[in-house]
């Protein structure tokens, strides 16, 4: 294949990323945002983290930063893709290559890299010299809407995006695989911002309480910037020790029943 050829190639790949990312943020976006925020609106109060609706203008911008950051991984992407054309990755088309067994466990490896990746990267972008840069623009939004996931700025969406090349560059991945691996990453992202908990009153005690992160876990973080940096699993912040100390209490606090008369909106 000549050069021009994968140029060609990697663009529309590109472009079919942004639209793709575009597509799936939207819809996972736009489910949590009509559910909660529109249609039940009202009887979903007891569950809102902060007792508060985003204002329009935090909205606006949210959506506005969210839809230029698909445009930066679809940039990510397409050198990925010329990358891929190359050879020079470690993507592979045939199933059979390497089994089923690898192409499933190879999505569960994934989101393990991605949830360490997301901790330590996200960390660093809190360092004070760093932080406007790269992190300030999503710090925009205390109170986080389903909108606000991949409200980035560019910076920090070239360091999100980085997830892509590190997998495939470093081990064996279909391109379906993948796209099973991104989805998850885009709906538990969305599900985290969503400004409503969903998990039951009592489920920190639980075994998958312990290791699995909430809405609240994250929301918190928007609150307090030293604590809560974990993405999927609430396993780094246990093991270094920047969970934030209220954060059980927040949780049962948001998840027991709250009166009627409590709603603001």
């Amino acid at each position: 294949m000549s050069v021009s050829d994968k140029i060609w190639r990697a663009v529309q790949g590109g472009i079919g990323i942004s639209f793709g990312d575009a597509l799936a943020y939207g819809f996972f976006a736009g489910v949590l945002w009509v559910s909660f925020y529109v249609l039940f609106r009202r009887t979903a109060w007891s569950r809102k983290i902060v007792p508060r609706f985003p204002t329009r203008k935090q909205l606006g911008w949210e959506v506005l930063y969210s839809l230029r950051s698909t445009v930066v991984f679809g940039a990510v992407g397409l050198i990925v893709v010329y990358a891929g054309y190359s050879g020079w990755t470690r993507l592979y088309l045939q199933v059979d290559r390497y089994g089923w067994g690898w192409f499933v466990g190879s999505i569960g490896i994934a989101v393990v890299v991605h949830d360490a990746y997301f901790y330590w990267t996200h960390r660093l972008m809190h360092h004070p010299r760093l932080f406007r840069v790269f992190h300030r623009t999503h710090h925009l939004s205390h109170n986080p809407s389903p909108w606000a996931a991949y409200c980035f700025s560019v910076s920090e969406a070239v360091v999100q995006a980085g997830i892509g090349p590190l997998l495939v560059f470093v081990m064996p991945m279909h391109p379906a695989a993948f796209s099973v691996f991104m989805t998850w990453q885009i709906g538990f992202n969305v599900f985290g911002h969503c400004g409503y908990e969903i998990f039951p009153h009592g489920f920190l005690k639980t075994w998958s309480g312990r290791f699995l992160n909430t809405p609240t876990h994250h929301t918190m973080h928007h609150e307090n910037f030293r604590a809560n940096f974990g993405l999927y699993f609430n396993i780094w912040d246990r093991l270094m020790g920047t969970n934030d100390p209220e954060y059980s209490h927040r949780f049962e606090q948001v998840t027991a029943s709250l009166p009627p008369e409590k709603f603001q909106g």
